[in-house]
């Protein structure tokens, strides 16, 4: 019998000794006043009520010590003969063990080394753990092991923790920023007969009701909430899980949270002017400072924000004027640079692969502009410049970190690019966008010059400098029997 098992022989036995003195092992409630954090601010010889894990346990006799954690901290809590009843030392001698919760009263007091703690008067078992706890979890070098038991990684690492209250303030941020401009948080469908609003491969799952197939969104309700612009809203947005069946990456992941919002009467000029804004709020709110290294770029908000010519940037860092190149040619500059390409992919993707090369040498912060008509089906074409469109992306470390653009509102143009994206697919390309006939048709109704833009956690994992899958609380994990 291995340690591991004859330790939970043992819990399990305490359990049964347990209920046979007629002591529930998991209460269903303990009044727990204060947190351990505000037990540590009280005076010396306060009286205090509180509640956690016991995360370590160290019994020299006549005195015991022990370390409560709980979500604000740690703090150590002691029992001592003469001072803390017999009965309650004993019970925390017999039946505590290392990962159990439990309940304590007791006054605060300062132990001879310095070290504000808590003598205990009283003990109550909050909830028996059965397993014991990894004694060095933080030293685990198999990734999928501590994702997968990611509780016991926020557990025994605080900067875990702290990376989520981070991504907690990150979206409230968010939120709080688009509420205070006027803009309203809207819902709308993840299950679409369509998927629309990206380029992008959809999960497929069937509806038995209506028994169709249905599709998991591949945006953030893009094309609904177009059709709410339609409706008469005029600043809206929506913040939520979308889904996107592609590979994973240090940058990709196929289930993620997303925020559009949709601005009536603006153009991407202002929304340029607005996301800047944005930008400095949620990363004032998320790291409380403008400065920060990701990716191996060091960045400073508060620098001016340059804007790069697509067209110019390609040219400059590799040479392709690409509205004159033929496809041929383009692909014959990838091969050149060493980046893979499949065989007969149209003009519009080469010519996007040569940009991905060129942006993981732009730091930022930066807004990439004057795309081609060619790749992006949804915005629209700029007045003075027909052959690109008025579109941004925020560049940062490297990367593209949010998209807008003056929202395609011509109803034909909107046709006809569906169209194109349609020759697309039957060429084999599954991410190239469907066509939405619904969509045109609202559009005929006529939509307001508008101003859409999109950014997803993606941003928080560069402004935290980790890998986006880290940055997920519970990732998509195959199960285990699978990997064997």
């Amino acid at each position: 019998m291995g340690r591991e098992e004859e330790i939970v022989k043992e819990r399990i036995k305490k359990i049964e000794e347990l209920r046979k003195k007629k002591i529930n092992p998991y209460p269903n409630k303990f009044d727990k006043k204060k947190s351990l954090v505000e037990c540590s601010k009280s005076k010396s010889g306060s009286k205090v009520q509180t509640a956690g894990r016991l995360i370590s346990k160290r019994d020299i006799g006549k005195i015991a010590f022990g370390k409560l954690l709980d979500f604000s901290g740690n703090m150590q809590v002691v029992f001592q003969d003469k001072k803390t009843p017999e009965k309650v030392f004993d019970f925390f001698k017999s039946y505590i063990d290392i990962g159990d919760f439990i309940g304590i009263e007791g006054k605060t007091f300062k132990t001879k080394t310095g070290e504000y703690s808590i003598l205990v008067t009283k003990l109550e078992l909050l909830s028996k753990s059965i397993l014991p706890l990894p004694e060095k979890f933080h030293g685990l070098s198999d990734e999928e092991e501590r994702l997968r038991k990611r509780y016991l990684d926020i557990m025994m690492n605080p900067e875990v923790k702290e990376l989520f209250v981070k991504k907690y303030h990150f979206w409230k941020s968010v939120r709080d920023f688009l509420t205070k401009k006027g803009f309203m948080e809207v819902e709308t469908p993840a299950l679409e007969t369509m998927p629309g609003g990206a380029d992008a491969r959809p999960f497929i799952t069937h509806h038995n009701t209506f028994d169709i197939d249905v599709y998991l969104r591949i945006s953030m309700g893009e094309l609904w909430q177009k059709r709410l612009m339609v409706a008469g809203f005029e600043k809206i947005f929506e913040l939520g899980r979308q889904f996107r069946n592609e590979g994973i990456s240090s940058e990709h992941l196929q289930d993620y949270t997303q925020m559009e919002f949709y601005w009536a009467y603006a153009n991407y000029e202002d929304g340029m002017k607005l996301v800047e804004e944005m930008y400095k709020y949620i990363t004032k709110q998320t790291l409380g400072t403008l400065n920060f290294t990701s990716r191996g770029f060091k960045i400073d908000l508060s620098k001016p924000w340059k804007k790069i010519d697509y067209a110019s940037e390609i040219k400059k860092q590799t040479g392709v004027d690409f509205f004159k190149s033929t496809a041929k040619q383009i692909e014959d500059k990838l091969t050149k640079l060493g980046i893979g390409f499949e065989p007969n992919l149209e003009k519009e993707r080469l010519i996007d692969l040569l940009w991905k090369y060129c942006r993981k040498n732009i730091g930022g912060p930066a807004f990439l502009v004057n795309h081609p008509v060619e790749v992006s089906p949804l915005a629209k074409r700029n007045p003075k410049k027909p052959g690109v469109v008025e579109e941004f992306v925020i560049i940062l470390a490297g990367s593209e970190l949010g998209k807008g653009y003056s929202e395609l509102n011509d109803p034909i143009d909107q046709e006809n690019r569906f169209l194109r994206q349609q020759e697309l697919r039957k060429a084999g390309d599954e991410e190239a966008q469907m066509h939405d006939k619904d969509f045109v048709e609202a559009l005929k109704y006529g939509m307001p010059p508008t101003c859409g833009f999109g950014l997803s956690e993606r941003l928080f994992a560069f402004l935290v400098d980790k890998p986006v899958r880290e940055c997920q609380i519970f990732p998509l994990m195959k199960p285990q029997s699978e990997e064997k």
